[in-house]
């Protein structure tokens, strides 16, 4: 059974970064899913699946996975580059961009 610790990507729906900042840690499927035979929903065995739990920062998900005995990976996303535009940019002398009009 082994564990992930990540920090999840911002959504794609909203301009937020508040789901970024805590740490989640979630067990990887022991088995494959399978269809049931009579409805078709994916059905499985595996309960640890259904675990997602979140922390403030890596170091209390990897202390947490620690004590328990959990074998576990992180994987770390890299912080996006900031680039910081104003509006009077459009109109600069120095544009980079030539104008499409």
């Amino acid at each position: 059974m082994l564990a992930r610790i990540y920090r999840p990507a911002k959504s794609a729906m909203q301009s937020g970064k508040a789901t970024t900042l805590l740490w989640t840690l979630e067990f990887s499927p022991a088995a494959a899913r399978a269809p049931d035979p009579l409805m078709g929903w994916n059905t499985t065995a595996d309960m640890d699946g259904q675990i997602r739990m979140k922390f403030g920062t890596m170091d209390e998900a990897v202390a947490f996975a620690r004590a328990r005995g959990i074998a576990f990976e992180v994987t770390d996303n890299p912080e996006p580059k900031k680039i910081i535009k104003a509006y009077a940019d459009n109109f600069a002398y120095g544009r980079r961009q030539p104008w499409t009009h």
